[in-house]
């Protein structure tokens, strides 16, 4: 469509005894649509477009509501009952012109910074290599919106109780708490509803209060209302990461710690080139104090003692001194664990790192126990080791065992050995070397392989006897409709030549 100053520039030029063509080419339009603004004498023409078929509105909103938001029926019903012919399309049309389908999207209002309104916090996924694995980890950041404070942290895994931990941690560092903690719709702080009519989960809304705040869900698709948040976590992905190395996660930690609280608290930010650490003790007088001697979130889980005094938590085996049984409340922290027997504390424990299983623990200063957990699980390294030692072909038989899915690894391993002291070297060599050519895991199957080659020495699993006729057979001839299983991972045992 040409626009309307273009349409009176086409008029005035025409007026001045410019012809057509000429002015056509200057202005960059066709010649015919010169001649038809002429004609039209420059006026813009206004052609509205009225609806054939006017729908009542409050119809529409009551057939809606009767058929539960299908669409399909209420037009339908609009047909059949109401005896309107309307298309599909145009319904659907209506429906969002008037906001019954979908609701109207409103705008993302502007709130201006105030000191010791506002923080914000929310967690994105990262890939990182920690050591020689590249894992997945989740960034939990807060951000105080006013002097642009952050702190920072990585887990392996988010839930309810590690966002308690987190902001109970950030807060405690940095003593101080904002009024409002604007987060989105996450069912870790929400029980139902979103943006301004979402209600908190009343643990959280009580963690909130003893800290001093409340959380307050922005609506749908309006990140940008924490978009402080949101940048901060593209400074991660642009500054943080790039260009480091990670032992663990806790190296991963410790370098996170010192880039959010040191690095970025002494630089200024914005075009405003505003300092975070001076920043903040100027609203530090306008935020909520937090109590000195707040207590840390935990989570209670109840274990029994074993005959031996160990209780078993997240695969690890803790010694509970005392030669009592029963069962004792675990209360357990962000990174310790605290034993309780008769409302006693008895043993206190660090937890070890994430990749740390299978191990028992004991109090420090008191003698190791003499026993082991009633039902700690040994692993096989040492028999996979022993195994491997004994000569290529079994480490080469083993490297391929292993990868058969639904194999009991340790369990199997420790079989093996066992079965390895039973004969020598030579013929367990021989014995999964064939073994290997079959594919066979089976530990009773390779015990009376390795009897057969005891008895046959070098030679090779004799041929079952087949009839020539076994083509016609009825059972084959019904088989042979399926398709033929495919045996190409198999080597060929037809015994060659120099064999």
């Amino acid at each position: 469509m040409i626009a309307t100053d273009k349409r009176k520039a086409i008029g005035l030029l025409h007026q001045e005894g410019m012809s057509f063509r000429e002015i056509a080419r200057r202005l960059g339009v066709s010649r015919n649509a010169v001649r038809t603004i002429v004609q039209q004498a420059g006026a813009t023409p206004h052609t509205v477009r009225a609806d054939k078929q006017q729908i009542d509105p409050e119809l529409l909103r009551r057939l809606y509501t009767q058929c539960e938001g299908w669409i399909q029926r209420v037009h339908e019903k609009l047909v059949e009952e109401e005896g309107i012919a309307v298309k599909y399309s145009t319904l659907t049309r209506r429906l969002r012109e008037l906001g019954i389908s979908t609701p109207t999207q409103a705008r993302c209002q502007k709130v201006p910074d105030e000191p010791g309104a506002e923080m914000q916090h929310d967690t994105s996924s990262h890939w990182v290599r920690l050591g020689e694995h590249r894992v997945r980890v989740i960034a939990s950041l807060l951000y105080l919106r006013y002097c642009k404070r952050r702190y920072l942290r990585f887990y392996r895994a988010f839930n309810r109780f590690r966002m308690k931990c987190f902001l109970h941690e950030a807060l405690t560092f940095w003593g101080y708490a904002a009024r409002r903690c604007v987060i989105d719709n996450t069912n870790l702080a929400r029980l139902r509803g979103s943006g301004a009519d979402a209600v908190i989960v009343p643990e959280m809304a009580a963690f909130a209060q003893q800290h001093g705040f409340g959380f307050f869900c922005h609506e749908i698709k309006h990140a940008n209302r924490k978009a402080g948040e949101e940048r901060s976590f593209r400074t991660v992905n642009t500054n943080f990461l790039p260009g480091r190395t990670f032992v663990d996660l806790a190296d991963l930690n410790r370098q996170a710690f010192e880039w959010s609280t040191v690095r970025l608290e002494n630089r200024p930010q914005g075009k405003a080139g505003l300092i975070p650490a001076q920043a903040f003790e100027y609203e530090a007088g306008f935020l909520v104090r937090l109590p000195p001697h707040l207590p840390a979130p935990y989570q209670i889980h109840d274990r029994g003692i074993d005959r031996y005094g160990y209780l078993a938590f997240d695969g690890n085996y803790y010694w509970v001194p005392g030669g009592a049984r029963g069962d004792v409340q675990v209360l357990e922290y962000s990174d310790r664990l605290k034993i309780y027997q008769a409302r006693q504390c008895v043993a206190e424990y660090a937890l070890p790192a994430l990749d740390v299983k299978n191990q028992r623990f004991s109090p420090e200063g008191l003698p190791a126990p003499p026993h082991q957990p009633n039902n700690r699980k040994h692993a096989s390294q040492e028999e996979e080791k022993r195994l491997r030692d004994l000569s290529p072909a079994v480490a080469a038989y083993l490297d391929g065992a292993l990868q058969t899915p639904g194999l009991q690894r340790h369990q199997w391993i420790r079989r093996l050995y066992a079965l390895s002291r039973k004969m020598t070297p030579a013929l367990l060599t021989q014995t999964l070397e064939r073994a290997a050519r079959y594919q066979i895991t089976c530990l009773a199957t390779i015990e009376r392989m390795a009897v057969l080659c005891l008895g046959q020495g070098p030679g090779y699993l004799p041929f079952a006897e087949v009839q020539a006729d076994y083509q016609e057979r009825p059972a084959y001839q019904e088989g042979a409709l399926t398709e033929k299983p495919d045996l190409s991972l198999y080597d060929d045992p037809t015994p060659t030549d120099h064999e």
